[in-house]
């Protein structure tokens, strides 16, 4: 017997109960604020996005103002430099000064290496470099705290990294990873996180800042080229899933009361 198509029309059509979450609503920009001419906010940059978020890019050491309040943004994001937070810059200092903006509004905020340097020092932690002249550069070993797990469960036990600064934990702040020459890894204070290492670097910036920053691999602790891409390949996955992770986490911290105003 021939296959005879079934004519359907408005009426014989099942159709499915749309629940209130599946509804559209525009979510707001995520605020990047980047301290290189040439640098991006990576993979987390490619993160938000895939999560519906815009990216609002600033660069204040080249002119870009911060603004006065982050009620038009769902968050924002410090990233890394080669600066020093303890550098006397103005706009160095009008970045940790700014910092008291996403926390008075209790928006969620995220510093990665800078980043977490200025949030340390804006919560009155010292930082400074390590006593015996140190650095890590490459992918080094970090231990999830239970607090670290109550955050984020699935913690890489590998990250990278690229700095030759650290930072104390911030009174009031609560540790989240640590690690071995450089204890703090990641901390927590109330919407407002920290991490010293790096999870926002992609494969090719990965190849820029190995070609750029060849110098530093003979400094203590560094590790040689070849190991940073041999270490990616073993690392990356895990890394890379709880990024996805910890970021739709962290974006949920946004109070409900701008929640409630974004939906309307």
């Amino acid at each position: 017997m021939p296959f005879q198509p079934v004519k359907t029309s408005a009426d014989n059509v099942l159709r499915f109960p749309v629940r209130a979450s599946a509804v559209a609503v525009p979510l707001r920009p995520v605020l990047i604020v980047l301290h290189q001419e040439t640098s991006t906010p990576g993979r987390v940059g490619n993160v938000l996005r895939a999560l519906g978020h815009g990216l609002d890019i600033r660069r204040p050491r080249f002119g870009d103002s911060l603004p006065e309040t982050l009620e038009e943004h769902a968050g924002a994001v410090i990233f890394g430099g080669p600066m020093s937070a303890n550098d006397p810059d103005d706009y160095v200092r009008r970045e940790i000064d700014w910092i008291a903006v996403a926390l008075g509004e209790r928006r969620p905020l995220l510093g990665i290496c800078l980043g977490a340097q200025m949030l340390a020092m804006h919560l009155g932690a010292r930082v400074a470099p390590h006593p015996e002249g140190r650095v890590q550069i490459g992918y080094y070993p970090i231990r999830p705290t239970v607090a670290g797990v109550a955050v984020c469960p699935n913690w890489p036990d590998h990250v990278y990294h690229w700095h030759r600064e650290g930072f104390e934990l911030p009174e009031g702040a609560e540790l989240l990873a640590e690690g071995s020459d450089f204890p703090v890894q990641a901390f927590g204070f109330e919407h407002a996180f920290g991490l010293q290492f790096h999870p926002d670097v992609t494969y090719a910036m990965m190849h820029c800042w190995t070609t750029r920053g060849d110098q530093d691999f003979e400094s203590p602790g560094a590790m040689p080229c070849h190991r940073h891409f041999a270490d990616r390949a073993i690392h990356d996955v895990t890394e890379r899933a709880w990024l996805k992770e910890f970021l739709d986490r962290w974006l949920a911290r946004m109070p409900m009361s701008a929640m409630s105003e974004a939906a309307e």
